[in-house]
């Protein structure tokens, strides 16, 4: 998965479980930049009567860095909190919600969204929630960055139970749709899940199955792994439940400027989104300023449990037995980690899982060389001259696992690719991510050693490193594809959640 449970710790608080980080230039507001953070990683939606929803006692932010250095120099903070609003009742609902303040919805919540400028000295406010300080930024004593409340007490919208519960949801999400003080939009709730991949046969031991046929199946006889077969979607009928927010350019950069020279380093921000929980827990009900019920808020200072850049960065790259300390690290002290972008697991692996299909990098292994290529991709930002034609989205030399987004490029409206710059489209992945690129194969392919020629021009790829996939792919235009979940034009992007009454899995299997 993208970094759906990548952890044996996080996989256990999923509520605080980063599973996808999205950053692009929005195709139909090319003036601003579209942010998704999803947590809560695959959600039946039939999951009554304690429906899915953010936790009160996390604290969620989304991280910009836009010199170069690892470090935040702007966050933004959720803080959630749930109201019950009927009482003496066990269900979620106890008629029809059809508006946002619907007297029928009994378990709402809520949220506000605050914006901290690291390298601004201001006086801002505090209300001694929200508000957490890195513990890495250098600043002397008395400094206090600028905060700026954008917006409070925005509604969430509910989940999609069904026709009965949520007879128009889609009419219930855009009224969700706030807008932030000074200029952009936010959203926060349930939506359909948008990351596609063959969960189930990858983490069979490797098994891509368009190529299974060519798996050395380790002496096994498997009859239905003689033949190529198409992916199949494992995250195709589940939800997930997002913060997304669409911000003016200017708004991001280091000095307020609309960036529009693609050459300049002060056009990309490099971006990841964290979630933390109090030092210090309590269980029971008080009663907050705003008259809401809180469960658990805790006290004490923030301890960061997750954290995500790039796609697949923890669950592929980082061993087991660091994947829980990688959650508690920042981007800027992610040299630790850089032994295993440099020589990957899996570019060892594929040579061997698939005997004779790769022979260019199992030399490529067994030279020892440094994977300069991956680096570049996952860590620093690709400098100019190593893409053709100009393309870069590096901010520096830091090694920091940041989703890096050259704000400078343009989205491409007409046949995007979904394999982004290695399909030749400089406005996909990995510069930043949209909804629909196919992270998994574009990072497999790169693993493979498809884009090692680029930083050393006298290696040839395997013919097999540019074709491999797990056969399931999207199309931003042709709905029907496979890993296609109702994928929207429009801010959030992320399609409408699916029904609890009509799961796509269980509709297919009645057929």
């Amino acid at each position: 998965m993208s970094s759906h449970r990548e952890a044996p710790e996080i996989s256990k608080d999923p509520v605080a479980d980063s599973t996808d980080l999205y950053a692009f230039v929005s195709p139909d507001r090319p003036d601003t930049v579209t942010l998704i953070a999803n947590y809560l990683p695959l959600q039946g939606p039939a999951a009554g009567p304690n429906f899915y929803e953010f936790g009160d006692d996390v604290l969620y932010e989304i991280h910009i860095d836009n010199n170069g250095d690892g470090k935040a120099d702007i966050t933004f903070q959720f803080d959630f909190s749930t109201v019950l609003q009927v009482g003496k009742t066990f269900l979620y609902n106890v008629g029809p919600i059809t508006s946002l303040d619907a007297k029928t919805w009994n378990r709402r919540q809520f949220y506000d969204v605050t914006r901290i400028d690291w390298n601004t000295r201001g006086r801002g406010f505090d209300d001694g929630e929200g508000q957490r300080h890195r513990d890495d930024d250098g600043f002397g004593f008395g400094f206090r960055p600028k905060v700026t409340r954008l917006a409070s007490h925005v509604s969430c919208p509910p989940c999609n139970i069904g026709p009965l519960s949520t007879p128009d949801y889609v009419s219930l999400a855009n009224a969700a749709i706030a807008h932030l003080d000074g200029g952009g939009t936010v959203f926060a709730g349930q939506r359909a899940e948008g990351f596609y991949i063959d969960l189930g046969a990858v983490f069979d031991l490797g098994d891509l199955r368009p190529f299974q046929q060519l798996h050395n199946q380790f002496g096994l006889s498997i009859p239905e792994l003689t033949q190529p077969a198409p992916g199949v979607n494992a995250t195709k009928a589940v939800n997930v439940h997002s913060i997304a927010m669409q911000l003016p350019k200017n708004q991001l950069t280091a000095k307020g400027a609309t960036p529009t020279d693609p050459s300049k380093a002060s056009s990309v921000i490099g971006v990841w989104t964290t979630a933390s929980r109090r030092h210090v827990g309590f269980f029971g009900r008080r009663h907050n300023h705003d008259g809401d019920d809180d469960h658990g808020k805790g006290v004490g200072p923030f301890s960061q449990v997750s954290r995500l850049g790039n796609p697949l960065f923890n669950e592929v790259l980082v061993p087991m037995e660091n994947k829980d300390y990688w959650n508690t690290q920042p981007p800027s002290k992610d040299t630790q980690f850089a032994a295993g972008v440099q020589h990957p697991e899996l570019s060892n692996l594929l040579p061997i899982l698939y005997p004779g299909v790769f022979p260019k990098l199992a030399a490529l292994n067994a030279s020892g060389k440094a994977r300069a290529d991956l680096v570049a991709i996952l860590l620093t930002g690709i400098p100019t001259g190593v893409v053709p034609g100009g393309f870069q989205n590096s901010g520096g030399s830091t090694l920091a696992d940041l989703l890096r987004l050259n704000m400078a490029i343009p989205p491409t409206t007409t046949k995007p690719s979904n394999i982004g710059l290695i399909g030749g489209d400089a406005a996909g992945f990995p510069n930043g991510r949209r909804v629909f690129d196919d992270v998994f194969t574009i990072e497999l392919r790169a693993l493979a050693g498809a884009t090692y020629g680029l930083v050393d021009p006298t290696f040839t790829p395997d013919g097999a490193a540019t074709m491999v996939t797990d056969g399931v792919t999207t199309d931003p235009i042709d709905q029907t594809a496979e890993g296609t979940v109702k994928f929207l034009p429009s801010f959030p992007y992320l399609g409408t959640p699916h029904s609890g009454y009509n799961i796509p899995a269980l509709a297919d299997a009645s057929t």
